[in-house]
């Protein structure tokens, strides 16, 4: 296993514990150079779960590109990694739960949405203009409407 922090490519198993769904195998490891420790996880490898992109191309799920995409809407903000752990946990259990082992990106994509949209408004902004790819200024500030509008909505709500 490749070291994330220092590259090297040995280290030991500090721990191993099965996940809660018995699913995969939770391992801590220990870098033997730089020290620094991180943690793997071993899924049984079966038939891949795909994502249906706009353009009609079927490509595998891969959690680390959703975690990849949250990190980036989420750099410098007060999300943390438990709750982007949470989102991507969420996605791929949409994903697996689909029939035909497969759902379009844009299904995904709403759900990640709708998720950061409840944690953090200007994360779920940055992920939008980058998965909704707006052209233009007016397609931004229309989304920025939009969401105005339903925090508005949800404000004279709560003050009920």
């Amino acid at each position: 296993m490749k070291c994330p922090f220092c590259g090297f490519t040995q280290d030991k198993v500090i721990d191993s514990r099965e996940s809660k769904e018995a699913d995969s195998i939770r391992r801590r490891r220990e870098c033997e150079r730089c020290t620094k420790r991180f943690t793997t996880y071993e899924r049984i490898d079966e038939i891949p779960y795909m994502v249906v992109k706009k353009d009609g191309r079927r490509e595998r799920f891969d959690r680390q590109k959703v975690l990849s995409g949250l990190l980036h809407s989420c750099q410098k903000r007060k999300v943390s990694v438990a709750q982007m752990q949470e989102i991507v946990d969420a996605t791929e259990a949409f994903v697996i739960d689909s029939e035909g082992r497969e759902r379009t990106t844009a299904s995904v994509g709403e759900l990640i949405m709708n998720r950061l949209k409840d944690i953090d408004t200007v994360a779920y902004i940055r992920f939008a203009s980058v998965y909704r790819d707006f052209k233009d200024v007016r397609e931004f500030k229309a989304e920025l409407e939009d969401l105005l509008a339903g925090k508005d909505v949800k404000a004279k709500r709560n003050m009920r």
